[in-house]
């Protein structure tokens, strides 16, 4: 019969098993497209290998640098950011301790009255008339107390694999997340230098309207003296008043605008207000790095962006490991310790010491449905996750492959615009110089004028253009932020 029993119990248990082994398969885990070898902005040999950059080497404004930090105390979303990361921790701490056989210890009591006509209230009446019970063994038929108190504990073997996948997942979330706190850190530097470039740009562009107009106010002298003597009419001085109010008023203008980004730098750092302390130097373009040679696999998997994403990734597949892993049995080991008794006299007498040791192992059958979807669910977020992290690797080589050309565009130009500024500035002197002579009139003055404005405003533009272009290399180039 013993053996009947323990066939019966192999049997079931290579039942339960082999109705777990018919579980999917876990897609592999994808690697990004191979990016290209070394990229440098031309094809000249003998350069140098690009060893990376920081943020207090490549900014050196003490301005800037000083709302840097301000933007790390005080931002809002930087602090929310912070939170998050604390979030993550918190759920890779949770995950380590499920690992860990839980423990309890605590109190409990309680009372029943049996009926007459049902079984315990028989067996206890029955008990009581037992000649090999003592009289701290009968039990109160009227009311049965029960009162327990000691510890018990349970612990799921991580037999599959499915908590030791579930942890690697909360580890590379938090891990994530901690980059996705230095890409946000990233961005909103890069927001403050813009905004920051923008302010002194706007006073550049103010002190080009001023001088220029300085400079009309002296051409208008002479427009008026020789309106005195005849030599012009009135429309000549009223077209000179019409040009400097027109300058005026773009003088105006740019104060506002001044104001509006003095304002957003304001937000950014979490201030009511206040004026902006600023240098009066664009960002140079740094031609080291324009003359180096540039590992683009290294320098791409060093962004926070692309690292976050990979982390993402990662999690994904141990997720869906985790998700496999629900169709094995589940393997649960318990065990309790204490003093139980169903009378307050005899609970603490040594004889009232009682123990459970207990084992299970539990094969989902008819949930099969729900783990299938759960798995189809996790298969699909692992596809999502390599897709985000090819985009961000995609992303990030063609920004930093247009960034380096465009700077070196920028370079060319800036060159071409520096020489037309001192060209039409020496033009300006010479079309003084030849209205007072006669040999030129008012419209070439006027025009003069206007050209030289203009292509100081179009330098200007430029090389706010091109420090732009700067301010996007470092975080193209995953500058380091300490």
């Amino acid at each position: 019969m013993k053996r009947i029993q323990l066939k019966l119990i192999f049997w079931s248990i290579t039942g339960l098993f082999m109705t777990s082994c018919a579980v999917p398969k876990v897609a592999s885990m994808k690697d990004a497209d191979r990016l290209p070898d070394p990229l440098a902005v031309d094809s000249a040999t003998g350069r140098s290998e690009f060893s990376g950059i920081d943020l207090k080497g490549y900014f050196t404004d003490s301005h800037l640098l000083y709302l840097f930090e301000e933007v790390k105390k005080a931002n809002p979303d930087f602090k929310i950011a912070q939170q998050r990361v604390e979030i993550a921790n918190s759920f890779l701490k949770r995950s380590k301790t499920e690992l860990l056989p839980s423990l309890e210890i605590g109190v409990q009591v309680s009372g029943d009255r049996y009926g007459k006509y049902t079984m315990e209230g028989v067996g206890n009446y029955d008990t009581n008339l037992s000649s090999n019970i003592s009289e701290e063994q009968k039990i109160n038929t009227s009311f049965t107390p029960n009162y327990w108190m000691g510890a018990r504990s349970s612990w799921e073997i991580d037999a599959w694999g499915k908590l030791k996948n579930k942890k690697l997942s909360a580890q590379n979330k938090f891990l994530a997340s901690t980059e996705g706190l230095k890409l946000l850190q990233t961005d909103l530097f890069t927001d403050i230098a813009n905004l920051y470039y923008d302010l002194i740009t706007l006073d550049k562009r103010l002190k080009i309207y001023q001088d220029n107009y300085n400079l009309q106010k002296r051409a208008f002298e002479i427009i008026k003296a020789q309106r005195e003597v005849g030599k012009v009419t009135e429309l000549a001085v009223q077209q000179f008043k019409a040009q400097n109010n027109n300058w005026l008023a773009e003088i105006e203008h740019i104060k506002v605008e001044i104001v509006t980004v003095k304002q957003a730098i304001s937000t950014l750092t979490g201030v009511y207000g206040g004026d902006i302390q600023r240098g009066d130097t664009l960002l140079p373009t740094n031609f080291n790095i324009l003359n180096s040679n540039i590992n683009v696999d290294k320098i791409i998997h060093s962004r926070p962006d692309v690292i976050s994403n990979y982390y993402y990734l990662k999690a994904s597949h141990a997720d869906a490991k985790a998700a496999r892993a629900a169709f094995y049995p589940k393997i649960d080991i318990g065990a309790g310790l204490g003093i139980n008794s169903f009378s307050a006299e005899t609970l603490f007498k040594p004889a009232s010491l009682a123990g459970q040791i207990l084992g299970g192992l539990m094969v989902p059958v008819f949930n099969k449905g729900q783990l299938q979807y759960e798995f189809k669910v996790a298969g699909i977020e692992q596809e999502i996750a390599f897709l985000n992290y090819q985009k961000s690797v995609t992303t990030a080589f063609n920004e930093l492959q247009s960034i380096l050309k465009q700077t070196q565009i920028f370079h060319r130009v800036l060159e071409l615009k520096e020489e037309e500024v001192n060209f039409l500035d020496k033009g300006i002197e010479v079309s003084n110089d030849l209205y007072i002579t006669g040999y030129a009139n008012y419209f070439e003055l006027i025009n003069a004028q206007k050209s030289k404005l203009q292509a100081e405003l179009d330098l200007l533009k430029f090389q706010h253009e091109n420090t732009r272009n700067n301010v996007l290399l470092f975080k193209a180039l995953a500058g380091k932020l300490e």
